[in-house]
């Protein structure tokens, strides 16, 4: 598990590739919006595709403003209630 973004709006974690869990065989993201104490876990396929838009977003050299309106994008799914451990 690595923090890979945290701003005051959002944080991403993202998870490791686990051959032993399924959901993480190709690994995990865990897409968190701090104010409306949301998330969404995203794998698989889904999961590759966030990476690959990751890269492209990185290597324009955005700001977080620009980071987080793509993170954005991602608020729609966000169901799951966020809980602190």
């Amino acid at each position: 598990m690595n923090v890979i973004y945290n701003s005051e709006q959002y944080s991403v974690v993202e998870f490791g590739a686990d051959d032993g869990q399924d959901a993480l065989r190709f690994g995990g993201y865990e897409i968190m919006d701090k104010p409306a104490k949301r998330e969404i876990f995203i794998a698989g396929a889904s999961a590759e595709s966030f990476r690959k838009n990751v890269r492209d977003l990185i290597a324009t050299e955005p700001s977080v403003e620009e980071i987080d309106d793509f993170l954005a994008n991602y608020d729609a799914f966000m169901s799951q209630a966020l809980t602190i451990h």
